[in-house]
């Protein structure tokens, strides 16, 4: 699907007719935002510009050259977006091109962002006169809801705070821990990401004077998210600390029971054992109240034993 946003008068409109481009100029179109686009889109779309889309691929490459590039009149680069999936996010890339003034996006599913900046676009055009505006926008509004995503996750570890503090811990939840550590460490690489699209912007000659503002306004805004979520990484590292010390706690009482037990029983072991050899000549068996005296030897034994514990304070 394609959507471009073109001028009106004094008013923006939007349009999927692909034949109204044979009728627009440059000086037109505002934003063009490629959903999933066929092939024969994307060509369209690369004849009037007379320049390449990247492909899914190449929005995906991880090498700064691959992330955000320019030429001398052209801006290529890809950022990735964070779509909640299940118990944590999965990374839906999107590429996008500046090129004669004209923003060009390419995605592959519906995207909360720039559906967003489509709203605001249609509503108060005057703001956004150009591509670089609606661009610097869209990553403005993707950290707001980078943040958003921060406090939720924030709240998260602030409850299992409180279930740990409370001792009720087990295996579900360190795996719930587990999961909040790798939502966390997938919320700053999205974050970082957007950091290195912001500062390639600083040091762009392309884009206007007037955004540049905002753009160190929203450097400082990625930076203070970073360390809130080094922040939220060291209390999850405290918290998995003391949930794994609590396991090992519980264990130690249990293997502390099994090792009483074993002491506890030992002495009567033994005397049960010393009277259950079958030699000819013992002299205990021909005792008139034999099994008695065994039987008050092992009680003997295990109380002598338990009273050593408890002296100890073992027990």
């Amino acid at each position: 699907m394609v959507l471009f946003y073109y001028k009106s008068g004094n008013k923006i409109q939007q349009s999927s007719d692909l034949k109204m481009l044979n009728e627009l100029g440059f000086e037109d179109i505002v934003w063009i935002d490629l959903n999933a686009p066929l092939g024969k889109e994307k060509r369209a779309i690369e004849v009037f510009l007379n320049t390449e889309l990247q492909t899914r691929a190449q929005a995906e490459e991880i090498e700064s050259s691959s992330r955000y590039s320019e030429s001398d009149d052209v801006v290529y680069g890809n950022t990735n977006f964070l779509i909640s999936q299940g118990d944590g996010y999965i990374e839906e890339p999107m590429s996008f091109i500046m090129c004669e003034g004209i923003l060009v996006t390419v995605r592959h599913t519906d995207l909360r962002t720039l559906t967003e900046v489509g709203r605001k676009l249609l509503s108060s055009h005057k703001t956004y006169t150009t591509g670089f505006h609606l661009l610097v926008t869209i990553l403005e509004i993707r950290i707001d809801l980078d943040a958003d995503m921060i406090e939720g996750i924030d709240k998260e570890v602030t409850q299992l705070g409180k279930e740990v503090a409370s001792g009720e811990v087990d295996k579900k939840t360190l795996y719930y821990l587990s999961q909040l550590q790798e939502n966390i460490m997938t919320i700053r690489k999205n974050i970082v990401d957007k950091q290195r699209a912001l500062s390639a912007i600083l040091k762009s000659n392309l884009f206007p004077s007037d955004v540049i503002p905002k753009v160190n306004v929203m450097i400082k805004d990625v930076n203070s998210l970073i360390n809130h979520t080094n922040f939220g990484f060291e209390r999850l590292k405290y918290l998995q600390d003391t949930i794994i010390g609590l396991i090992n706690i519980d264990q130690n009482k249990i293997i502390k029971i099994f090792t009483i037990t074993s002491v506890v029983f030992m002495p009567p072991t033994l005397i049960a054992s010393i009277y259950g050899m079958n030699f000819d000549v013992m002299p205990e068996l021909n005792w008139k109240y034999g099994y008695l005296i065994s039987i008050a030897l092992m009680i003997l034994s295990s109380g002598i034993t338990l009273l050593i514990f408890k002296h100890k304070k073992l027990l």
